[in-house]
Protein backbone atom coordinates (compact mmCIF):
# COMPACT_ATOMS: atom_id res chain seq x y z
CA UNK A 1 0.00 0.00 0.00
CA UNK A 2 0.84 4.02 -0.56
CA UNK A 3 2.15 6.10 1.86
CA UNK A 4 1.38 9.50 2.65
CA UNK A 5 4.46 11.01 3.63
CA UNK A 6 6.58 14.20 5.83
CA UNK A 7 10.02 14.69 6.32
CA UNK A 8 12.14 15.89 9.48
CA UNK A 9 14.44 15.84 11.89
CA UNK A 10 11.20 16.14 14.88
CA UNK A 11 13.44 16.69 17.83
CA UNK A 12 11.49 16.85 20.70
CA UNK A 13 8.15 15.76 18.99
CA UNK A 14 6.89 19.56 20.23
CA UNK A 15 3.02 20.91 19.99
CA UNK A 16 4.01 22.10 16.27
CA UNK A 17 5.22 18.69 15.20
CA UNK A 18 2.21 17.29 16.72
CA UNK A 19 -0.23 19.76 14.28
CA UNK A 20 1.78 18.47 11.20
CA UNK A 21 1.47 14.27 12.43
CA UNK A 22 -2.28 14.63 12.66
CA UNK A 23 -2.52 16.29 9.50
CA UNK A 24 0.10 13.84 7.83
CA UNK A 25 -2.05 10.85 10.26
CA UNK A 26 -5.76 12.66 8.87
CA UNK A 27 -4.51 13.24 5.30
CA UNK A 28 -3.40 9.41 5.44
CA UNK A 29 -6.83 7.85 6.49
CA UNK A 30 -8.88 9.98 4.31
CA UNK A 31 -7.16 8.61 0.80
CA UNK A 32 -7.17 5.44 2.79
CA UNK A 33 -3.43 5.37 3.01
CA UNK A 34 -0.87 4.25 5.85
CA UNK A 35 0.97 7.56 7.19
CA UNK A 36 5.04 7.59 6.90
CA UNK A 37 7.27 9.57 8.86
CA UNK A 38 10.91 10.49 7.06
CA UNK A 39 13.89 11.96 9.68
CA UNK A 40 17.32 11.10 10.08
CA UNK A 41 19.57 8.82 12.55
CA UNK A 42 21.58 12.02 13.61
CA UNK A 43 20.81 15.69 13.26
CA UNK A 44 21.82 17.16 9.78
CA UNK A 45 23.80 20.07 11.41
CA UNK A 46 25.76 17.81 12.89
CA UNK A 47 27.26 17.13 9.25
CA UNK A 48 26.59 20.86 8.05
CA UNK A 49 28.26 22.97 10.85
CA UNK A 50 31.01 22.98 13.38
CA UNK A 51 28.39 23.21 16.38
CA UNK A 52 25.41 20.75 15.99
CA UNK A 53 22.72 20.89 18.42
CA UNK A 54 22.33 19.51 21.63
CA UNK A 55 19.04 17.10 21.66
CA UNK A 56 15.66 17.12 23.56
CA UNK A 57 15.42 13.47 22.64
CA UNK A 58 17.04 10.68 21.35
CA UNK A 59 16.60 8.66 18.47
CA UNK A 60 14.22 6.19 20.38
CA UNK A 61 12.55 8.30 22.22
CA UNK A 62 11.66 10.89 18.62
CA UNK A 63 10.32 7.57 16.66
CA UNK A 64 8.28 6.79 19.70
CA UNK A 65 7.15 10.08 20.45
CA UNK A 66 6.10 9.65 16.66
CA UNK A 67 4.48 6.57 16.56
CA UNK A 68 2.52 7.63 19.76
CA UNK A 69 0.66 10.08 17.51
CA UNK A 70 -0.94 7.49 15.11
CA UNK A 71 2.11 7.28 12.68
CA UNK A 72 2.21 3.80 10.82
CA UNK A 73 5.67 3.84 9.81
CA UNK A 74 8.77 5.62 10.88
CA UNK A 75 12.16 5.52 8.52
CA UNK A 76 15.16 6.66 10.23
CA UNK A 77 17.79 7.25 7.24
CA UNK A 78 20.90 8.58 7.62
CA UNK A 79 21.92 11.77 6.26
CA UNK A 80 24.80 11.43 4.76
CA UNK A 81 23.41 9.02 2.33
CA UNK A 82 20.87 11.59 0.81
CA UNK A 83 22.91 14.80 1.44
CA UNK A 84 24.17 15.27 -2.26
CA UNK A 85 21.00 14.39 -3.62
CA UNK A 86 18.83 17.43 -5.26
CA UNK A 87 15.12 17.64 -4.33
CA UNK A 88 14.30 15.74 -7.74
CA UNK A 89 16.49 12.98 -6.73
CA UNK A 90 14.82 12.83 -3.52
CA UNK A 91 11.18 12.18 -4.44
CA UNK A 92 12.05 9.71 -6.77
CA UNK A 93 13.85 8.02 -3.89
CA UNK A 94 10.88 8.47 -1.88
CA UNK A 95 8.27 7.34 -4.40
CA UNK A 96 10.48 4.35 -5.54
CA UNK A 97 11.69 2.93 -2.42
CA UNK A 98 9.26 3.86 0.10
CA UNK A 99 6.13 4.36 -2.07
CA UNK A 100 5.02 7.70 -1.12
CA UNK A 101 2.67 9.06 -3.35
CA UNK A 102 1.63 11.89 -1.49
CA UNK A 103 4.03 14.46 0.58
CA UNK A 104 3.05 16.56 3.27
CA UNK A 105 5.63 20.02 3.72
CA UNK A 106 5.67 22.06 6.25
CA UNK A 107 5.18 25.62 5.92
CA UNK A 108 8.89 26.65 6.46
CA UNK A 109 10.50 23.20 5.31
CA UNK A 110 12.96 22.31 2.51
CA UNK A 111 15.64 19.70 1.07
CA UNK A 112 17.71 18.77 -1.39
CA UNK A 113 21.41 20.04 -2.51
CA UNK A 114 19.96 22.43 -5.16
CA UNK A 115 18.32 24.42 -2.39
CA UNK A 116 14.81 24.82 -3.65
CA UNK A 117 12.52 27.40 -1.52
CA UNK A 118 10.09 27.70 -4.23
CA UNK A 119 6.39 25.56 -3.07
CA UNK A 120 5.83 25.64 -6.67
CA UNK A 121 8.97 24.08 -7.56
CA UNK A 122 8.70 21.11 -5.27
CA UNK A 123 4.87 20.42 -6.55
CA UNK A 124 6.14 20.30 -9.72
CA UNK A 125 9.48 17.99 -9.06
CA UNK A 126 6.57 15.87 -7.10
CA UNK A 127 4.49 15.30 -10.10
CA UNK A 128 7.67 14.18 -12.13
CA UNK A 129 8.31 11.85 -9.17
CA UNK A 130 4.96 10.12 -9.07
CA UNK A 131 4.13 12.01 -6.00
CA UNK A 132 1.37 15.09 -4.69
CA UNK A 133 3.03 17.47 -2.76
CA UNK A 134 0.90 19.69 -0.05
CA UNK A 135 1.55 22.24 2.02
CA UNK A 136 0.69 22.06 5.54
CA UNK A 137 0.24 25.35 7.67
CA UNK A 138 1.71 26.83 10.65
CA UNK A 139 0.27 25.34 13.52
CA UNK A 140 -2.56 27.41 15.40
CA UNK A 141 -1.05 28.64 18.16
CA UNK A 142 1.85 29.99 16.58
CA UNK A 143 5.69 28.90 15.60
CA UNK A 144 7.01 26.52 17.90
CA UNK A 145 10.84 25.15 17.68
CA UNK A 146 12.93 23.21 18.88
CA UNK A 147 15.51 25.65 19.07
CA UNK A 148 13.26 28.05 20.58
CA UNK A 149 12.75 24.78 22.96
CA UNK A 150 16.87 24.85 23.53
CA UNK A 151 17.00 28.59 24.31
CA UNK A 152 14.15 28.20 26.66
CA UNK A 153 15.53 25.05 28.65
CA UNK A 154 19.25 26.58 28.71
CA UNK A 155 17.69 29.79 30.18
CA UNK A 156 16.02 28.10 32.99
CA UNK A 157 12.42 28.24 31.86
CA UNK A 158 10.76 24.98 32.20
CA UNK A 159 7.06 26.33 32.14
CA UNK A 160 7.92 27.75 28.38
CA UNK A 161 10.01 24.65 27.23
CA UNK A 162 6.79 22.57 28.51
CA UNK A 163 4.33 24.75 27.08
CA UNK A 164 6.05 24.46 23.71
CA UNK A 165 6.79 21.10 23.95
CA UNK A 166 3.00 20.29 25.04
CA UNK A 167 4.77 17.82 28.01
CA UNK A 168 7.58 18.52 30.75
CA UNK A 169 11.44 17.87 29.20
CA UNK A 170 12.78 15.01 30.50
CA UNK A 171 16.09 13.58 30.97
CA UNK A 172 16.46 10.11 30.32
CA UNK A 173 19.61 8.09 31.34
CA UNK A 174 21.51 4.60 33.74
CA UNK A 175 22.12 6.00 37.20
CA UNK A 176 26.05 5.21 37.90
CA UNK A 177 28.48 5.79 40.84
CA UNK A 178 29.16 9.25 41.47
CA UNK A 179 31.85 10.76 44.38
CA UNK A 180 29.05 9.89 47.09
CA UNK A 181 28.63 13.75 47.92
CA UNK A 182 24.79 13.40 48.43
CA UNK A 183 24.93 10.70 50.60
CA UNK A 184 27.76 12.20 52.74
CA UNK A 185 25.36 15.23 53.12
CA UNK A 186 22.41 13.39 54.36
CA UNK A 187 20.61 13.61 51.08
CA UNK A 188 21.49 10.74 48.95
CA UNK A 189 21.19 11.16 45.23
CA UNK A 190 21.53 9.06 41.88
CA UNK A 191 23.82 10.18 39.38
CA UNK A 192 22.45 9.99 36.14
CA UNK A 193 24.73 9.59 32.68
CA UNK A 194 22.93 11.12 29.91
CA UNK A 195 23.27 10.47 26.49
CA UNK A 196 26.30 12.75 25.18
CA UNK A 197 23.74 14.44 22.56
CA UNK A 198 21.52 15.36 24.57
CA UNK A 199 20.72 18.84 25.95
CA UNK A 200 21.44 19.72 29.67
CA UNK A 201 18.97 22.65 30.62
CA UNK A 202 20.56 25.37 32.65
CA UNK A 203 22.72 24.27 35.96
CA UNK A 204 20.78 24.83 38.78
CA UNK A 205 18.09 22.48 40.96
CA UNK A 206 14.63 21.54 39.33
CA UNK A 207 11.80 20.52 41.15
CA UNK A 208 11.38 17.13 39.21
CA UNK A 209 9.12 13.74 38.95
CA UNK A 210 11.01 10.82 38.30
CA UNK A 211 10.38 7.47 36.93
CA UNK A 212 12.43 4.19 37.92
CA UNK A 213 11.18 0.14 38.27
CA UNK A 214 7.88 1.72 36.46
CA UNK A 215 6.99 3.45 39.57
CA UNK A 216 7.10 7.58 39.71
CA UNK A 217 8.91 9.42 42.52
CA UNK A 218 8.76 13.23 43.28
CA UNK A 219 12.32 14.56 43.92
CA UNK A 220 14.69 17.34 43.23
CA UNK A 221 17.12 17.65 40.82
CA UNK A 222 20.77 19.19 40.40
CA UNK A 223 22.68 19.94 37.35
CA UNK A 224 26.26 21.59 37.53
CA UNK A 225 29.79 21.39 38.79
CA UNK A 226 29.43 21.35 42.96
CA UNK A 227 31.01 24.66 43.61
CA UNK A 228 30.85 23.87 46.66
CA UNK A 229 33.06 21.08 47.10
CA UNK A 230 35.17 21.82 44.27
CA UNK A 231 33.49 20.21 41.38
CA UNK A 232 34.67 20.71 37.97
CA UNK A 233 32.36 18.51 35.95
CA UNK A 234 29.34 19.03 35.09
CA UNK A 235 26.52 16.04 36.99
CA UNK A 236 23.10 15.38 36.70
CA UNK A 237 22.03 14.22 40.51
CA UNK A 238 18.50 13.71 41.59
CA UNK A 239 17.01 12.97 45.05
CA UNK A 240 14.55 10.82 45.30
CA UNK A 241 11.85 11.65 47.93
CA UNK A 242 10.47 7.97 49.57
CA UNK A 243 12.58 5.72 47.81
CA UNK A 244 14.50 3.17 49.18
CA UNK A 245 16.85 0.31 47.10
CA UNK A 246 19.55 0.50 45.42
CA UNK A 247 19.53 2.09 41.93
CA UNK A 248 23.02 1.45 40.43
CA UNK A 249 22.60 0.56 36.74
CA UNK A 250 18.89 1.14 36.23
CA UNK A 251 17.32 3.44 33.50
CA UNK A 252 15.52 6.60 34.76
CA UNK A 253 13.24 9.17 33.50
CA UNK A 254 13.23 12.45 34.96
CA UNK A 255 10.85 15.26 33.97
CA UNK A 256 11.91 18.94 34.84
CA UNK A 257 8.67 20.28 36.24
CA UNK A 258 10.05 23.70 37.81
CA UNK A 259 13.47 25.27 37.94
CA UNK A 260 13.60 25.98 41.64
CA UNK A 261 17.00 28.26 41.73
CA UNK A 262 20.41 28.86 39.89
CA UNK A 263 23.58 27.02 40.97
CA UNK A 264 25.78 28.84 43.69
CA UNK A 265 28.76 28.48 46.13
CA UNK A 266 28.12 28.00 49.54
CA UNK A 267 30.49 29.39 52.62
CA UNK A 268 30.24 26.03 54.51
CA UNK A 269 28.62 22.37 54.23
CA UNK A 270 25.81 23.16 57.19
CA UNK A 271 24.90 25.95 54.60
CA UNK A 272 24.08 23.82 51.62
CA UNK A 273 22.65 21.08 53.70
CA UNK A 274 20.30 23.78 55.13
CA UNK A 275 19.70 25.13 51.48
CA UNK A 276 19.15 21.56 50.02
CA UNK A 277 16.32 20.76 52.72
CA UNK A 278 14.60 24.23 51.91
CA UNK A 279 14.96 23.30 48.12
CA UNK A 280 13.22 19.91 48.59
CA UNK A 281 10.65 21.50 51.42
CA UNK A 282 9.53 23.35 48.34
CA UNK A 283 9.94 20.76 45.76
CA UNK A 284 6.66 19.07 47.59
CA UNK A 285 4.63 21.82 47.94
CA UNK A 286 4.85 22.14 44.25
CA UNK A 287 4.66 18.43 43.20
CA UNK A 288 1.87 18.48 44.77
Amino acid sequence: MSYVATIGFFDGVHRGHRYLLDELVRTAQSRSLLSLVVTFSRHPREFLTAEPPRLLTTLDERVSLIRACGVDKVVPIDFPDVRSMTAGEFLRLLHNEYDVSVLLMGYDHSFGSDGIRDFEQYKLLGSKAGIEVLPISCAPEGEVSSSKIRSALLAGDVEKATFMLGRPFALRGVVVKGRGLGHSLGFPTANLKVAAEMLLPANGVYAVKAEIDSREYKGVMNIGTNPTVGGDRVSVEVHLLDYAGNAYGKTMSVECCTFLRGERRFNSLTELQNQIQNDITTAKSILK
